[in-house]
């Protein structure tokens, strides 16, 4: 096994390959931009060396950078994470170049997936299902036209070097589609460089399905069972599951055995994924699933995986990478339970999901164990910056069943206690929740049929977030009695605070109300709200006060009339 690896990445994924490595007894090498010289990726790490700004186009993206720290550390190998240049064929090729292991798998491999209309090409030569459509050479309008008629209406515009939603664009009819051809490509330029496009059949009823695929050096490949990651908002996944509801075990057989000739067909090897398109228009069916493209990387959502299968997939990364053989053949992998995952943002779901900064004045999570599952790269005290996606932690939760792992993961978002800038997890909470999610009815679509009913709550603060304010501004002597003015973003409310026999009595739009403080201990607030108790995390920063409550958060600032 190797006895130092570098990880070219930062965030919850760097701090998870440190996790496995610290139990293998490998020493890690961590790098860092100038915004991160504080994170937690750093600090977990036994070495890190500094590769430069802020911006990832000028340090996390830098392979010479990369490549230079790792040899003046002596790190045997890089484990490059996702995203960032987990995918860069050139990346691999400097890395073996040096005499510096990749842990992934073949530059050639990156590159024949890396472009979405060749990979298609050879998935069809190795007879792995894929939705009808045009990938070709010819770009032009008429050309594409002429194709797009042929596949027949809907089509999607897709980049062929893309990815993320970007340079992606659905079409309905003949005469939408010069303008959508010509956004979808304007966007891919900016976005890859490359505005080629391929165009596929749109299916009215998708579902987003994925297999876990791994590859070793001396021909061996195996899937572990697919994942759901219909869940998904703009392109970008939200929610995902393994296994996926309502999957047949005829469908998981040719399912896994078109990821797995997927995988031989570029002689693959290390962690990768073959992503399908499921039609269930009429239900899960064998005969109607589709290849959509590989990502030859760990994903975001391998968690899900690790849970009902019982595998450490970094391990079996590093395993593959130093050469020894796969862990286990396919006849002693088996699915135990189900697990599901949400992706916990700091995002403001208020605002259009707006991405949320700021220092985490308060980031408590409900306490991990065998079943519930928390990998975060950030901790209370932490920034938030806008350089980098603004993930908080992947919160994954197991049961036996469905029914419990999704309750108890939805139960864990609401718990979750978040102050200095806002998040989704009331939000995922919601979704988890929602009763066609629970009986397993979703597709691709889910999030915008349903959005009225997932959309915040509160829109407006509640009584009792109000009351939580004014009682916690009052008791640290920012705001004595009388008339309180509180802000929240553009609204100002007020509220006439009166403080008898150590009780406080509240006037607000709606009427009065009594309140009595009944516990404060660790940042909670305990209240008795007309005679109803109530419990919320409440942090005083100044003349602003943050409420957690229920997984959403609340910030009231008191305003000054004479200011």
């Amino acid at each position: 096994m190797f006895g130092k690896i570098l990880i070219a990445n930062r965030g919850e994924i760097a701090c998870r390959v440190i996790r496995t490595c610290r139990r293998l007894g490998i020493r890690t090498v961590a790098v860092f931009s100038a915004a991160d010289a504080a994170a937690q990726h750093v600090i977990l790490a036994d070495e890190a060396v500094p590769i430069g700004p802020a911006p990832a186009r000028e340090s996390y993206l830098v392979i010479d950078r990369i490549i230079e720290a790792a040899r003046a550390t002596g790190a045997e190998a890089i484990h490059p994470g996702y995203g960032f240049l987990s995918e860069r064929a050139d990346f691999a090729e400097a890395c073996v170049a040096t005499g510096i292991v990749f842990v992934g798998p073949r530059a050639a491999a990156i590159r024949a997936m890396g472009l979405k209309g060749a990979a298609k090409a050879l998935m069809e030569r190795a007879g792995v299902p894929i939705v009808p459509g045009y990938h070709g050479d010819a770009q032009g309008v008429a050309e594409l036209m002429t194709e797009a008629e042929r596949i027949g209406w809907p089509v999607l515009i897709k980049a062929v070097a893309g990815g993320g939603g970007k340079g992606m664009r659905r079409v309905d009819n003949a005469a939408d589609f010069e303008a959508a051809l010509a956004g979808a490509k304007r966007e891919a330029m900016a976005a890859f460089g490359d505005d080629k496009v391929l165009l596929e059949k749109y299916l009215l009823r998708p579902r987003h399905i994925e297999v876990q695929v791994f590859g070793d050096s001396h021909g061996n490949i195996v899937q572990l069972f697919e994942r759901d990651c219909s869940i998904q908002r703009r392109h970008q996944k939200v929610v995902e599951e393994a296994p996926a509801p309502g999957m047949t075990v005829e469908m998981r057989a040719a399912m896994g055995a078109a990821a797995v000739a997927a995988a031989r067909a570029v002689d693959y090897i290390g962690a990768g994924t073959v992503e399908f398109i499921a039609d269930v228009s009429q239900g899960l069916s064998a005969d109607r699933f589709y290849f959509m493209e590989m990502n030859t990387r760990l994903q975001v959502e391998h968690p899900v995986t690790e849970m009902i299968t019982g595998q450490d997939l970094v391990e079996w990364q590093l395993r593959v990478a130093v050469g020894e053989v796969l862990p286990l053949k396919q006849s002693e992998l088996a699915i135990n339970g189900h697990a599901v995952e949400a992706r916990l943002y700091a995002e403001n779901p208020r605002r259009n999901f707006q991405p949320s900064t700021g220092r985490l004045l308060r980031f408590r999570a409900p306490a991990p164990d065998g079943d519930l599952r928390i990998d975060s790269g950030v901790a209370e005290g932490d920034v938030v910056t806008p350089h980098y996606d603004p993930m908080l932690a992947k919160v994954v939760a197991w049961a036996p069943d469905r029914a419990t792992a999704t309750g108890r993961l939805a139960g864990a978002m609401g718990a979750h206690e978040i102050a200095g800038l806002q998040s989704n997890a009331a939000f995922l909470g919601r979704v988890l929740r929602h009763r066609s999610f629970v009986s397993g009815d979703v597709d691709t679509g889910f999030i915008p049929a349903h959005i009225k009913e997932l959309e915040p709550l509160r829109s407006a603060p509640e009584n009792a977030d109000l009351a939580f304010a004014a009682v916690a501004l009052h008791r640290r002597g920012e705001a004595g009695a009388g008339a309180l003015v509180l802000r929240q973003q553009t609204n100002e409310m007020t509220v006439d605070l009166v403080e008898e026999a150590g009780a406080y009595r509240l006037g607000l739009s709606g009427g009065v109300v009594s309140v009595r403080v009944t516990n404060e201990s660790d940042g909670v607030l305990n209240i008795l709200l007309e005679g109803v108790a109530q419990r919320a995390a409440v942090v005083h920063d100044g003349k602003t006060v943050w409420v957690a409550r229920d997984g959403e958060t609340n910030r009231f600032d008191l305003v000054d009339p004479a200011d």
